[in-house]
Parts: C-alpha cells; structure tokens; sequence
C-alpha cells in the first residue's frame, strides 16, 4: 500500500466543528427506524487491524468482506474504547467505559470476577424487547459462572472463556464444560456451523447473534481447509478463514431470506499484536495510539444502509449498543450511555455529528483523548504496554507539554502540534477535567497518582519518561 492508497483508505475528509459547551450530542437530521425489529448478526475478531481487510487496503483476499463493504458501509476511523481485548468487549457490549463496568484491563484465568454483575449488556436490553440471542465463540468477560453469557442475558453459549493463548482453552456450552481442552484448528468452522444452526433456528423471530473470532490473536491456528493457501502466512490463512465464516452466515441468512430484515456488524476488539497491519497507524494492540485502536468496521443492512458509502466520522465502539437499542425499540438503562445513537449517521440521514471527546485509558490511567480529526496525549508510561520492564509497576508519567495531532492532515500522529492550536488543546483539556469526576474511585486515585509524576519540560514529544535522566542534556525548542 503506498502513501496516496493509504489515505484514501484512511479518509481524511473528517467533518470538524467546535468543541459544544455543553458537550452533548447533536445531528443535522434524523431517520425512521425500520417497520420490523431487525436481527443483529456482530461479528467481533481479537486483534484484527485496520489494514487486514482487501476493502482496506490489504492484499489478504476477503472477498466476502469486501462484498459486505460495497454493499453497505465502511468507517474509516472507528475506534474501539480500548485497546485491550476484555476492556473493548464490554464496552462494545454495554456502551459504557469499561472503567465503569469494572473492566478496566484483560481478565486472567485464575480471576474470581468479570464484568460487573449489574452492567446491562447488549443481550440483556434486546431480551427485554422479545430477541433470543447467542453468543458464539470467545467471551472473556469473566469465567466464574455467575460472569458467563448465559448469565449476562444470552440465551445459549457455545465457545471458549477467553484468549487462545490462555489456559485451559475449553469449549463451554451454557455453563458446563463440554470440552476441557479443544482443539484450536477447528474452532472457526465449529462455530460457524453453531452460528449456521442458531440462525436457522430463530429465523421466524427477532435474534441477536453475537459472533467473537479467536483469530488472529496468537497463537494463530487455521483449519487444515485454509492453512497454508493464503500467500501471508498462518495470520493471512486465519483472516481468509473469518471470511469464509462471514460468507457463510451471510449466506445462511440469505437462503432463509432474512437478509433484508438483518443489521450485520463487522469489527475488531483492537488492533494487531505482533503480526497483521494497522493500514500504516502508529502503535498496535495495548497501545492507544490510532494504531491499537482504530479497526475496521463494516455495516450493511439492505434498504436502510445506502450501498458503497465510505463514513469518515468518528465512531465509536460505545455506539454500537445504544444504536442497536434504538434500531430494536428498546428503552435506554438506567445507568446513561456513554455512546451515542449513531443512526442518523449509519443511515445517511445525517453527515456532521458532534460529541464531547472520547477518553482512552490505559487500565486506570488517563491517557489521551480523541475529539473529530484531533488527538491530544496527556500522559504516557514509563514502559510501554507488552514489553519486558524491570518491575510490575510502571509508573503514569504526566506530560508537562500535552502532545496534539492533526489525524485529519498526520494520521500517523508524527507531527506534535500543540503550539500552532492552543485553543484546541485548551477545550479538550477542560472536557477531560470536566468527564473525570463521572469516573469509578479508581480512576480518580490513579489521576491523583499520576500528579506526582511529571515528564522533564526537556522530554522530546513522543519519547518515555524513562528516558528522562538522558534527555536532560538534550536541548529541545519549545513554542
């Protein structure tokens, strides 16, 4: 991908306004929800990146995917809330913060919790208006019993409690192990034929089928159908395997002849690890710059999505839930969403949207926030995330001078341009200041916490605090 295929991938003709005193959403206009509660396929990859589709950029064949683009939807900077893989799933899930659901990072095998027990997830909200749903393949938002989907408001579970690299990697069907060791090879096609019957079963009434790929997170496996016949390796074999799933729900849905009445979502909780491409961003997964948190995102509805848009708002994953809930004629929680109802965008009804910034954090830690085409880093850490580091506690560095980029112009985020708008980081920075004090108790200790740690005034843009002793003698110009 050269630089001229990589922006117009991108989409740099982000709709920019002034930062609303009141900071809440506005739309230019609005549109009708449809006639029929529509079913909601979503399907979820772990640690797909923002370059690995073909309709994105990448070589990878994803014709399926591709189809689905063109006939739909495709955002150019969607962003998940975080870039960690239990942390974006409730979010997507619930609409929320993940700080506020009591998911702030990744949960482990030996965790005696997971998501808080009284967030309203996307299954509980669409149950209460007559859906049946399924969650099918990874959930990681809580092993224990009481924290798995069948109790979290999915009808049925038929999958694995959480990453591919964590053990023991068992196969779940409600509650009960029916598998205490699966075989990682066949895990997309097993699924995708669970997929295939739930469908099948439900076709007569509205259903809400929530899809969560394994794949590509390491270590990254294939069925024997597709390993090796991709030309980029095992990474490449998984990603044309997920579209062959794709291919075959959609397919499904289309023999049934539901597709019409059918709203499919396509995503990543994050962007890549080690392997697979973030379309040239800056950072990857654990990481918040655009790298590790802008993903694909497909979205095609036939008759209620005009075919072959390209949306460049801004859009987040917290949008998912209260857009579906609008879409299903169900009422809002009691506990408000951070999201907003992005269907006045989705369905072209509305081209300017405006919201407060987003916040991203890493675990606790406030890091940087997102408002339209800019991105204001506040603080860093010593220690990136999934490196080797002395110790286990590396330390929230605030910078002494916020970092902000022009992703409309630099969406590489290279270019440190805070001294040309000191209005922007000015209104962001009292957004932030505002948005904190809604935040858990922890949030607020990690904030005051981080007080105490200051970057040296000398330290270049974007390099560590922990290399502040050697920066020292560095003479750096400041505007």
């Amino acid at each position: 991908m050269d630089r001229r295929e990589f922006l117009s991938g991108m989409g740099t003709s982000m709709a920019i306004s002034v930062l609303p005193k009141e900071e809440v959403m506005a739309w230019t206009a609005d549109s009708q929800i449809p006639a029929h509660k529509p079913n909601v396929v979503l399907f979820i990859c772990d640690d797909l990146g923002f370059g690995d589709l073909g309709c994105y950029g990448s070589k990878i064949r994803t014709p399926n995917l591709d189809a689905l683009a063109a006939s739909g939807m495709r955002m150019t900077n969607y962003c998940t809330a975080n870039p960690i893989c239990s942390a974006s799933r409730a979010a997507m899930l619930t609409g929320l913060y993940p700080q506020r659901v009591g998911a702030p990072g990744v949960f482990k095998a030996d965790d005696t919790d997971g998501m808080a027990l009284d967030a309203t997830t996307m299954a509980n909200m669409l149950h209460s208006v007559g859906y049946t749903s399924a969650c099918i393949g990874k959930w990681h938002l809580g092993r224990p019993s009481a924290y798995l989907p069948t109790n979290r408001g999915f009808d049925q579970f038929y999958g694995v409690p959480w990453s591919v690299d964590m053990e023991p990697f068992s196969l779940i069907e409600g509650t009960d192990v029916i598998e205490p060791e699966t075989d990682r090879d066949a895990l997309t096609p097993r699924q995708t034929a669970r997929a295939v019957q739930f469908i099948r079963e439900n076709k007569d009434k509205p259903f809400f089928a929530y899809y969560a790929f394994s794949y590509p997170h390491i270590p990254i496996h294939a069925s024997a159908r597709f390993r090796g016949k991709s030309s980029f390796g095992i990474y490449g074999d998984a990603v044309e395997e997920i579209d062959w799933a794709v291919g075959e729900v959609v397919g499904e849905l289309d023999k049934l002849g539901i597709r019409d009445n059918t709203l499919i979502l396509f995503t990543s909780d994050h962007g890549p690890w080690f392997q697979g491409s973030t379309g040239l961003l800056r950072g990857r997964k654990g990481m918040t710059y655009e790298g590790g948190v802008r993903v694909p995102f497909i979205i095609n509805f036939p008759g209620h999505i005009p075919p072959g848009r390209t949306c460049d708002l801004l859009i987040s994953e917290m949008d998912v839930m209260p857009t579906v809930a609008h879409l299903a004629g169900a009422s809002a929680p009691q506990r408000p969403y951070d999201g907003l109802n992005a269907w006045p965008v989705w369905s072209g009804a509305a081209n300017v949207i405006e919201r407060k910034p987003l916040l991203y954090f890493d675990h606790w830690n406030l890091q940087c926030a997102r408002w339209n085409g800019w991105k204001l880093h506040i603080a860093r850490y010593d220690y990136p995330a999934y490196t080797p580091y002395p110790d286990t506690s590396r330390k929230n560095y605030m910078l002494t001078h916020p970092e902000l980029y022009d992703l409309a112009n630099d969406p590489t985020e290279s270019y440190d341009v805070a001294h040309l708008h000191p209005d922007i980081v000015s209104s962001m920075l009292g957004s932030i200041h505002r948005q904190l004090p809604s935040f858990p108790a922890e949030v607020q200790s990690a904030w005051q916490i981080s007080q105490n740690f200051q970057s040296p005034p000398s330290m270049p843009a974007d390099s560590l605090p922990l290399c502040a002793p050697q920066l020292a003698r560095i003479p750096v110009q400041r505007h």
